[in-house]
Formats: C-alpha cells, structure tokens, sequence
C-alpha cells in the first residue's frame, strides 16, 4: 500500500470521483485474482480501468498480451513507471464504452477480460460484450458486491433480475471471491467480488436474441405487476393476446417476471416471435 501511495503522490496524482478510482495493492488479493480468471502465456487479456497499473503488472507475468484501458491521461506518468520494462502491456487511453468493438475485436483476436472494473460502468459494460462481442472468452471482473450477487443470483430470488438472465444466455456467472473494501486505495463504501462468466455461447437456443432481451425487459418491467400486465405494457397488445401467449408458452398467467428462469424466458420469447409481435 505504502509504494502504491509513494507513487502516487510523487506524480502528484489526484483521484476523481466521477471515474470510481479505487486501486488495488494487496498482492494476495492481485494474485489470486490472476489465478482464478485461468489466463496464460497463450491469453489475449482486456483491462478495462487499470489505474495504477498494479493488476496490469501482475496480468502481463502471465498473460500473452494485455491491453489495459484507462480513461484518465492524468496516470500516464504514473503507468509509465508501474508498467516500465513490460513489453507485453499497451496502454490505451480511451473510453472503452466507446470503442466500435467488432472493430477492436478483429485487430486482437480471442480474449478474456480481466479487470477491477469502477463501479459506475459494470453493468453496461457487461451489457456491451453480452450485444456486441464475438471474440470475448470470458470476463473475471471485480465488481460491488450487490451487483456480483445479482450476477449470480438464481430465479425467485430478490437479487435475480434482468442482467442475470441476460448473462444466462450467454455463459455460466460464478461469485469466485469476496472482497474487503479494506483492500482499495482510497477506501470505497461498499465491499466487492469477484465474478467470473465464461462465455458459451447457443447455451440456451433462441430464435432471436433481440427478442430474448426484449421479453427480458419486458419480464422486469415491473416486478410487482404479472406477466400479463407487463406484456400488454410493454409489447402493448391487448389483455387476449398477452393470455394466449403465456398459455402458449406454459406460463401460469398470474406469474411474475423474478419466477421465470433463463430457459423460460427464452422459450416465452420464442412464443412471441412466433405471434409476430417483437
């Protein structure tokens, strides 16, 4: 911690809220992070938010070539000397929301994205390899520790939601750790975990995926309100035909969005394609 904060303040770096900056020092904690994302000599890896540059340096040891993202230029000084003499690592400094990702995708090849990822982007961005990405492997992401819950969460829970079953088309999520807000500079708010998603993608067969996170959406619309309301709300087709597509589908019409599981949902969406509604 102490050379992490060394560094810092001789390039007179200043943390800025609005980029959730909370950087990792603990080398247990980094190791361990390496180890369970299963990268080696032959992974591409995406770090999306390297900050310091303390994961990139331990992700580089392992990995064949690590592309780490930063949207503050302000550590360049301070990632040219954490980084220094690593000829596997380019930094990039971009924002990763913002880059055309086939684009990026057919430059790089296959990889895996490891990363500590700052709060604020995880869910879109999470969204953005799930709609966008043909090469991603897998992501081991370190997250706040509500949202890893709700990664993993399983149908009829509270934490089960939209971005579950959106992740449940495409891969399997799995909490692998976690972690101690004690173990950030500066100290966040919140404790955090570490998901890993491997990627397997036609994990469950849907006719559409554009359909599949339509009837996602339109499942968690509200969670109070059935599946019946929701999809006359939603897809705004009479009360008739929202009950003959849950019929249709095998799905009670008094059911709520949080009781569907992945497999469920995705056959109701296979259900409304067929009625020409999506």
């Amino acid at each position: 911690m102490n050379d992490l904060k060394e560094t810092l303040n001789k390039h007179a770096f200043r943390f800025k809220k609005q980029f959730g900056q909370n950087f990792i020092s603990d080398g247990n904690l980094l190791k361990s992070i390496v180890d369970a994302s299963g990268i080696d000599e032959n992974t591409t890896v995406v770090e999306i938010g390297c900050g310091a540059g303390t994961l990139t340096r331990a992700l580089a040891a392992k990995a064949k070539k690590v592309y780490a993202f930063d949207i503050d230029r302000d550590l360049q000084p301070v990632l040219a000397e954490t980084l220094s003499g690593l000829e596997n690592v380019e930094v990039i400094f971009r924002d990763f929301n913002k880059i055309n990702l086939k684009e990026f995708e057919k430059e790089i090849g296959e990889y895996t994205v490891v990363a500590n990822l700052p709060y604020y982007i995880t869910t879109p961005l999470v969204a953005k390899f799930l709609e966008e990405s043909d090469k991603v492997q897998g992501l081991s992401i370190m997250v706040q520790e509500e949202v890893a819950d709700r990664f993993c969460a399983k149908e009829n829970t509270p934490e089960y939601g939209s971005i579950t079953a959106a992740i449940a088309l495409k891969g399997n999520a799995k909490l692998v750790k976690r972690v101690s807000r004690n173990l950030f500079y500066p100290r966040p708010n919140v404790d955090s975990a570490v998901v890993k998603i491997d990627f397997q993608r036609g994990k469950i067969a849907v006719k559409s995926e554009k359909a599949y996170r339509q009837t996602v959406k339109c499942a968690f619309l509200s969670r109070r309100k059935t599946l019946e309301n929701n999809l006359v709300n939603f897809f705004k087709v009479s009360r008739e035909t929202a009950k003959k597509i849950l019929a249709e589908a095998g799905v009670d019409e008094k059911a709520r969005g949080e009781t569907l599981s992945p497999e469920r949902l995705a056959k109701l969406s296979d259900v409304i394609v067929d009625n020409g509604i999506s």
